[in-house]
């Protein structure tokens, strides 16, 4: 974590500034703003240490006051410095100092009034489209401060009236909310495409700005210029912007397109390719049902089997139990979860399902079994405990005893003592204090006494 503090003590003993803070980090900036005031450099201490901090200050104050020469790193202090005064006559100094603007920025925010308008001032001749760009994460950081809207406004003036070519680098900034900052003024401005803003929509990691930039796209577009927005949208990895691009085939004019997203891998996507569907007349049922019943099929997507469930009957199970053999192992697991979510189990023909190789498989077959667990055989379920077996073996017998509770759970627990995944263990030794704590009643029973002395050896 970088320390404000030190940053403040080796700028006193005259480390140049950018040699501390050249990376713009806005929340070094203002880590140093706090840490200035914060170490021991101005105040005389009750010993002999450090007392040359005390002079650095007296030398600093007594160079302000008389209008000597004062390099950006002594300055850097005076604008931080606990004393408004002295706040107030270093902002006198910032002229022709970039390297200091973005302490006019905290200044601005600043508690004293006189501090806070002298910076205001400074700020509105030194901001530009060049400037900008560097301060825009620090000053939308101060945004959310009491006092912080006046630079954020001015930012917003300077950037809408900036050549496009000099503000796009806040497009491609790291920091979240200079993009979408960056963008809400493009699409406010209408200085992007819709083919461009689809493809910030397809592309940015951030859920705001891909709801903004596919929202603005979208409404943007006609049918006429459809196509790039379009493909940009629908071949896009997140469902947001994939789903965004279904839902506009309707209003321009390609439902039918839609229906190649019935199997998407994302239940939203398929949500919305259903609703395009029915709004233009057609029902998704049949489609899902005709690929459903090809189980033999090696390239049955996953999301037709999940489809099928979300939007069938469980008159439709009967097309689900053939398809847990199928050789895919995402059809499997979404058979088993697509039973589950027409509430139709069989536990003879889920059970051995616990014993497939997937791990998805697996997982959606314990959670299909769970209702039922107290009617498996726990001897059997404790065996799967064996450390030689795979994790998600362990974790799956581990999931069905504990849903037995009572003696089953705590024979599971100590079992699980030893067990050389950190997680399993955990949660064993939780069961295990837990009856340690609370089990006085029942430790007259000799297995659960037996259980009880095995586990306090265990956990020592």
């Amino acid at each position: 974590m970088w320390d404000g503090g030190a940053a403040a003590l080796r700028l006193a003993e005259g480390t140049a500034l950018p040699d501390l803070l050249g990376t713009g980090d806005p929340a070094a900036w203002l880590e140093l703003d706090e840490g200035v005031r914060a170490v021991e450099w101005y105040r005389p201490p009750a010993t002999g240490v450090g007392r040359r901090w005390s002079a650095d200050e007296r030398a600093l104050l007594t160079a302000l006051a008389a209008g000597d020469p004062l390099d950006d790193a002594r300055l850097a202090l005076a604008l931080c410095h606990r004393d408004g005064r002295v706040r107030h006559r270093a902002l006198d100094r910032v002229t022709g100092r970039p390297a200091l603007l973005p302490l006019v920025v905290v200044r601005c925010a600043d508690w004293a009034e006189p501090v806070r308008a002298r910076a205001r001032a400074r700020l509105t001749e030194a901001l530009d489209a060049g400037t900008a760009v560097p301060l825009a994460p620090l000053i939308l950081r101060l945004a959310d401060r009491h006092r912080g809207d006046f630079a954020r406004d001015l930012l917003d003036g300077v950037l809408r009236r900036a050549p496009r070519e000099r503000t796009a680098p806040l497009l491609a900034s790291d920091d979240r909310a200079v993009r979408r900052f960056a963008y809400r003024l493009a699409v406010e401005e209408g200085s992007l495409s819709p083919a461009g803003l689809a493809r910030a929509a397809a592309h940015d990691d951030d859920t705001v700005v891909r709801a903004l930039c596919s929202d603005a796209a979208l409404a943007a577009v006609t049918p006429a210029t459809a196509a790039p927005v379009l493909h940009a949208l629908l071949s896009a990895r997140n469902p947001q912007a994939r789903s965004a691009g279904v839902t506009a085939l309707r209003r321009l004019g390609r439902p039918e397109r839609a229906a190649d997203f019935l199997a998407d891998r994302s239940a939203l996507v398929r949500a919305c390719a259903r609703y395009v569907l029915r709004q233009h007349g057609t029902d998704p049922l049949p489609w899902y049902r005709e690929h459903c019943a090809r189980a033999a099929d090696p390239a049955l997507p996953p999301g037709a089997v999940t489809g099928l469930a979300e939007c069938g009957t469980r008159a439709d199970a009967a097309l689900l139990w053939p398809l847990l053999d199928h050789p895919a192992p995402g059809v499997r697991a979404r058979a088993v979860a697509g039973l589950r979510t027409l509430d139709v189990t069989d536990v003879r023909r889920v059970r051995r399902l616990l014993d497939d190789p997937a791990p998805g498989v697996v997982r959606e077959a314990t959670l299909a079994l769970l209702p039922s667990a107290a009617g498996l055989p726990d001897e059997e379920l404790v065996r799967r405990l064996d450390p030689a077996r795979p994790r998600w073996e362990r974790v799956s017998a581990w999931r069905l005893l504990w849903a037995h509770g009572g003696v089953v759970r705590l024979r599971a627990a100590v079992a699980l003592l030893g067990d050389p995944d950190e997680r399993l263990r955990t949660r064993a030794a939780s069961v295990v204090r837990d009856a340690l704590r609370w089990g006085a009643r029942t430790r007259s029973e000799p297995e659960v006494a037996r259980l009880l002395a095995r586990g306090r050896a265990l956990l020592g």
